[in-house]
């Protein structure tokens, strides 16, 4: 039987609650929503399109933490303060997560202080 494991990382901001920035569940990776915080100088960038690239930098590294990349990303969850936001996250999020792009829903919602965060679920890459 597979335990689920905590992943930890200082690549990526500390959790602000009860919760880990990622679990390795065997096959799965579950990323929890990632905010747009430099984990090396604790700053948060400004503007939505640096907001997102950050954002998908502690995704990134969370997921390393499992042996993954943004590449074995199969569902993100996108929630955005302004979903007029929408067309340059979308920009960045092409430039950074490769085809096949994953399965995706995007919110516009309350966040505090914050113009995005995202969470994702990658499938763990086959050892041959």
């Amino acid at each position: 039987m597979q335990k689920k494991k905590q992943l930890i990382t200082s690549n990526a901001p500390s959790p602000a609650g009860p919760y880990s920035q990622g679990i390795d569940a065997g096959q799965f990776v579950f990323v929890a929503g990632q905010r747009p915080v430099d984990a090396a100088t604790g700053e948060m960038k400004e503007g939505i399109k640096e907001q997102t690239r950050q954002v998908l930098k502690n995704i990134e590294a969370v997921l390393r933490e499992a042996g993954c990349g943004l590449g074995d990303i199969v569902r993100t969850t996108v929630y955005l303060s302004d979903i007029g936001h929408f067309a340059e996250m979308n920009e960045v999020y092409r430039e950074m997560v490769p085809a096949p792009y994953p399965a995706r829903t995007t919110f516009g919602c309350q966040l505090r202080g914050i113009l995005v965060e995202i969470d994702a679920i990658a499938l763990k890459p086959t050892k041959e």
